[in-house]
C-alpha cells in the first residue's frame, strides 16, 4: 500500500535509533556482571580490550505480494533475463499459474487460470495495447517488472475475468549503464541471431536511457496435417493427408527511450518513447493426397507473403506532489500503428492452375490515452485515491483481391474497405484501510464505458455501447504470533468484444469445410460479465520462502463461442455468438524453498514449484469436456537455482507442464491439444565485471505439439490434426558492460 510504503523508512530509522538506546541495557543482560568495586582490591592488571556488544537489526523488505491489500506479484528484471530469452512469452510460461499455447510459433496465447483468448489481460505501463500489438516484439531487456495480479483491482480495467498481466517498461536509473549483447539461437529448422544495446546515465536531476534491440530468426520446417471422414456406423470414407513446407525470414529492430526530469519541489517529469519495426517474408508450399475418397477443390497450393509492420508509443508523464502529503499523477500518451501485406497464392487441381490471387492490405491505427490518479492521506490509516482512464484510437483498413481469369476459374476480384472507432473512458475510486495493524481492507469502485462505431463498403454501419460497474473488494488479515496470513477478494469483471469480432467482415478459407471454414464478426455480440471470489492462504515462514494455497470461482453470464453454421452460398461459417452461463474453478498451490532457510551455511540453491488444477463448465454445452474456453485443466512448474559462494557461476532448470486432451465447443465441434512438456537449462559465467556470458538450452525434451478439431453430425465425423516439430533450441549470449 502506498501508505505504507512511506512508513517503511520512518519505521526502519525508529528501529535503529531504538537499537542504539538500548544497546548499554542489552550489554548488561548479555555479558557477565562486573562485581561491585568495594569488593574488588585495587590491583595492578593489564587492561583487557573492551568487549563490543554486537546488536543484529533484521528488516523485511516491501514485498507487494506479501504487504499490500490488493495483492500482486512481481517479476524483477533479473528473473526475465536469466535464461536469455528472445520473447516475453517464453519467460512467462515459467511463473506460477501461467500457461502459454500456440506450440512456440508465433501467435502465442497467454493464459491465466488456464484462459486465454481476452479472459487474461495484458498490460503495457498499466494500458491495454492497442488492437494488432504483439508483447512479442518486445525486447525482454527493455522490461523493468511483470506484475501479476489474480484479483482485479479497480486501478486497472476490470477486462480481467482470469487476471492481469502488467509489463512495465524500464525506467528508473539506479547507476550509469552501459551493456552490450551479442547472442544468438539454433535449433534443427531455425536460427536466431540477435545484438541488445543498453545506454543509460544520470545528469544532476536528469536521466536517461535508451535501448535498442535488433533480431532476426530464420526458419524451415514442416507442418504434417491428417483430415479424416467416419461415417456413424465407424466407416472411414475420406482420408486426407497434407504436407505444408513454411521457410521464413522475418527480422525488426525495437527502439526505446526515456528521460526523467526532477524538478526543485519534488515533481517529476517522464517522457518514455516505444518503436519497432518488423518485416518478414515467407514462402509456403502445400500438398494434399488423397488415398481415401474425394479430393479438396485444390490439391496443391503455393504461398509467398510479404509483410511489415511498424508500432509507436510515447508518453509524458507529471507526478506532482500536493499540500497535506497528497499527489496527483497524470499522463497522457499517442500511439500509432501501420502495417502492410502482399499475399500471393497459387491453387493447383492434378497440376493445373485454377486459383491465381494477389491480396494487398493495409492497417493504419492512431490513438491517443490518458490516465490521471490523485491519492492523498486525508483521514489517517487510509490511503484514498480517484482517477481516470480515457482513451480515442481511429482504424482503418483495407484489402484489394485480384483473381487471374482462368479456365473454370470463378475470379473474385474485390475492394473491401472500413473503419472503425473507439472511445473509452474509465472513472475510478479506491481506498485502502488499515483497520488494525494486522488487518486492512480495499474498497474500490469502477465505471468503464466502450463505444465503438465501425463502418465499410460492403456491411452496414455497426455502433456499439457497453458499459459495466465493477465493485472490488479484497481483505488481508495477518494471524497474530505467526508469519501466516490469509487472503480473501470479491470482484466483478467483464471480457469486453474486439472490435474485429463485431464486425461482419468475412475472410475465405481455400478449401472450405467444417474444420476449416470461413470466418467473420457478429455485430450483435454482448460483454461477458463475471462475479468472482478469490481466496488464499501464505506461509513466510523464512526469508524468500513460501508456502501458499488459492481458490478462485468465477460465475459467467452472456458467456461467448465460436458458432458455426451453412451459409446460403454452402459454405461454412464461424462467428462469435453468446450463448449462455459458465463457471470456473480454481486451485493453486506454491512453494518457494531456499535452502540457506533449513540449513546452515547451505549452498546458494533456491527451489520452487507449482500447481495449477482448472476446472469449468458451459452451461449451454453438454458434457463431457464442456470446458470454457479451451482451459488448460491442469499446469505446473518445478525449477532450481544455483549460484557459488563467489556468484561468478550461476545456474538452474526449469520444467514446465501442461496438461491438454479434448474440449467440447459445442454440440457438434471438439477441439484438442496435446499434452506440453518444457525443460530448459541456463547457466552464466561471469568471467569479470565487464563480461559474462550467458548459455540457455529450451525445449530439451524436443516435444512435439499436437492440436486437432473435429465437427460431429448426422452423416459423421470429419477430424482434422495437425503436429508442429518440436526441437531443442541452444542459446549463447556474451554480455559487456563498458
Amino acid at each position: 500500500m502506498p501508505l505504507l510504503v512511506s512508513l517503511r523508512p520512518r519505521a526502519v530509522a525508529a528501529a535503529v535509533a531504538a537499537a542504539v538506546c538500548t544497546a548499554a541495557p542489552l550489554h548488561a543482560q548479555t555479558g557477565q556482571s562486573a562485581p561491585a568495586a568495594a569488593e574488588t582490591p585495587p590491583v595492578k592488571a593489564k587492561a583487557e580490550p573492551e568487549k563490543i556488544q554486537k546488536v543484529e537489526i533484521k528488516g523485511t523488505a516491501y514485498d507487494p505480494r506479501r504487504d499490500d491489500t490488493a495483492s500482486k506479484i512481481i517479476v524483477s528484471s533479473e528473473e526475465l533475463l536469466r535464461y536469455g530469452d528472445t520473447s516475453v512469452s517464453d519467460v512467462l510460461k515459467r511463473l506460477p499459474g501461467i500457461t502459454v499455447g500456440g506450440g512456440g510459433r508465433g501467435g502465442n496465447d497467454i493464459r491465466m487460470r488456464g484462459l486465454g483468448s481476452g479472459y487474461t489481460q495484458i498490460l503495457l505501463n498499466g494500458e491495454r495495447a492497442p488492437a494488432g500489438f504483439s508483447i512479442d516484439t518486445l525486447a525482454p531487456d527493455s522490461i523493468e517488472r511483470i506484475e501479476i495480479v489474480r484479483a482485479a483491482s479497480a486501478e486497472f480495467s476490470t477486462q480481467s475475468i482470469a487476471g492481469t498481466i502488467n509489463i512495465v517498461l524500464k525506467k528508473a536509473i539506479k547507476a550509469a549503464q552501459r551493456e552490450l549483447k551479442l547472442g544468438g539461437g539454433k535449433s534443427a529448422d531455425a536460427s536466431n541471431p540477435y545484438a541488445n544495446l543498453q545506454w543509460s546515465d544520470k545528469l544532476d536531476t536528469l536521466s536517461y536511457s535508451l535501448t535498442a534491440n535488433t533480431w532476426r530468426y530464420r526458419y524451415d520446417r514442416q507442418t504434417p496435417t491428417e483430415e479424416t471422414l467416419t461415417t456413424p456406423d465407424g466407416r472411414v470414407v475420406q482420408v486426407r493427408r497434407s504436407s505444408q513446407h513454411d521457410r521464413g525470414d522475418p527480422h525488426g529492430v525495437n527502439l526505446s527511450a526515456r528521460l526523467n526530469w526532477t524538478l526543485k519541489d519534488g515533481d517529476t517529469i517522464t517522457w518514455q518513447s516505444y518503436a519497432n519495426t518488423q518485416d518478414s517474408a515467407y514462402d509456403g508450399v502445400e500438398a494434399i493426397a488423397t488415398p481415401l475418397g474425394n479430393a479438396p477443390l485444390y490439391t496443391d497450393r503455393t504461398i509467398h507473403q510479404d509483410a511489415r509492420n511498424t508500432f509507436g508509443r510515447s508518453d509524458v508523464n507529471w507526478v506532482g506532489k500536493l499540500a497535506g502529503g497528497a499527489k496527483l499523477d497524470v499522463k497522457v500518451g499517442l500511439n500509432s500503428q501501420r502495417s502492410r501485406t502482399l499475399w500471393e497464392e497459387q491453387g493447383y487441381r492434378a497440376a493445373v492452375l485454377g486459383r491465381d490471387a494477389t491480396i494487398h492490405s493495409r492497417t493504419r491505427e492512431r490513438g491517443i490515452t490518458t490516465q490521471g490518479k490523485y491519492s492523498t492521506p486525508l483521514v489517517p490509516g487510509h490511503a484514498l485515491s480517484m482517477g481516470w482512464d480515457a482513451g480515442s484510437a481511429h482504424r482503418e483498413e483495407s484489402r484489394v483481391e485480384r483473381d487471374a481469369d482462368l479456365p473454370g476459374a470463378r475470379p473474385d476480384n474485390s475492394d473491401e474497405g472500413y473503419q472503425a472507432s473507439i472511445r473509452r473512458l474509465a472513472l475510478y475510486a479506491q481506498d485502502e484501510w488499515d483497520v488494525t495493524p494486522r488487518w486492512s481492507m480495499y474498497l474500490g469502485v469502477r465505471w468503464e464505458g466502450i463505444d465503438t462505431t465501425s463502418e465499410g463498403n460492403t456491411f452496414d454501419t455497426v455502433r456499439t455501447k457497453t458499459s459495466v460497474w465493477s465493485p472490488l473488494a479484497q481483505t488481508l488479515y495477518k494471524i497474530p504470533d505467526s508469519r501466516d496470513q490469509l487472503r480473501l477478494a470479491l470482484t466483478r469483471t467483464y471480457k469486453a468484444p474486439s472490435a474485429n469480432s463485431l464486425i461482419p467482415r468475412r475472410f475465405t478459407a481455400t478449401n472450405n469445410s467444417q474444420t476449416e471454414p470461413d470466418r467473420r464478426g457478429n455485430p450483435d455480440l454482448q460483454p461477458e460479465l463475471a462475479t468472482g471470489i478469490d481466496a488464499s492462504y501464505e506461509h513466510y515462514w523464512a526469508e524468500s520462502a513460501l508456502l501458499s494455497a488459492a481458490v478462485s470461482m468465477r460465475r459467467i453470464s452472456g458467456y461467448t463461442r465460436q458458432g458455426l453454421f451453412l451459409d446460403t452460398n454452402g459454405r461454412w461459417v464461424a462467428a462469435p455468438v453468446n450463448d449462455g452461463s459458465a463457471v470456473s474453478r480454481s486451485i493453486e498451490l506454491e512453494a518457494k524453498l531456499p535452502l540457506s532457510a533449513v540449513m546452515k551455511d547451505a549452498p546458494g540453491i533456491d527451489l520452487r514449484a507449482s500447481v495449477s488444477r482448472n476446472w469449468s463448465r458451459v452451461e449451454a454445452v453438454p458434457g463431457p469436456d464442456n470446458r470454457l474456453g479451451q482451459q488448460t485443466p491442469l499446469s505446473a512448474t518445478l525449477g532450481i537455482d544455483y549460484k557459488t559462494r563467489d556468484g561468478k557461476l550461476t545456474t538452474g532448470g526449469s520444467f514446465a507442464f501442461k496438461n491438454g486432451g479434448a474440449v467440447r465447443i459445442d454440440v457438434n465441434q471438439t477441439g484438442y491439444q496435446s499434452v506440453q512438456r518444457d525443460l530448459d537449462l541456463y547457466a552464466l559465467w561471469k568471467f569479470t565485471p565487464q563480461y559474462q556470458l550467458r548459455l540457455a538450452v529450451t525445449n530439451v525434451l524436443g516435444q512435439d505439439y499436437v492440436y486437432g478439431s473435429a465437427y460431429r453430425d448426422d452423416s459423421g465425423t470429419r477430424h482434422r490434426t495437425g503436429t508442429y516439430r518440436g526441437y531443442p533450441t541452444a542459446r549463447a549470449t556474451l554480455e559487456i558492460r563498458f
